[in-house]
């Protein structure tokens, strides 16, 4: 066992240092959802192809809408991505999700704000 000890010594730690070290994501991992309001069109099919209902497309003006996306619903498919045909939603390599107040799982995009950055809902 002493011997055992020892090797383990002077391995490499098979567990990353986060979060003291940022998470490097692999290529194609989605994460989470941006919105980009200037793109959208309004057609709803990201609501449509959605498996757990976790995106809402308001209108908000004349050819205006906004993204309401419920972080605690979304599994992270990127359904909602492949099936808008204007590219726009796009998925993040955003991994710090997580949250204590439930309320703040909720996001909106677009609305006021012409940003894509996404604001917390009222």
């Amino acid at each position: 066992m002493l011997r055992e000890v020892l090797r383990s010594v002077f391995k490499k730690p098979a567990t990353n240092l986060y979060p003291a070290q940022k998470l490097e994501m692999a290529k194609d991992y989605r994460g989470k959802l941006i919105f980009h309001p200037e793109k959208c069109i309004g057609c709803k099919l990201c609501m449509k192809d959605c498996p757990t209902g976790a995106i809402t497309i308001n209108k908000i003006g004349e050819k205006k809408f906004e993204a309401v996306i419920d972080l605690g619903k979304c599994i992270y498919c990127g359904q909602c991505v492949d099936s808008c045909l204007k590219k726009a939603l796009e998925v993040t390599k955003d991994v710090e999700l997580a949250q204590l107040d439930i309320k703040k799982l909720k996001v909106v995009f677009g609305g006021e704000s012409e940003d894509s950055s996404g604001k917390l809902a009222p």
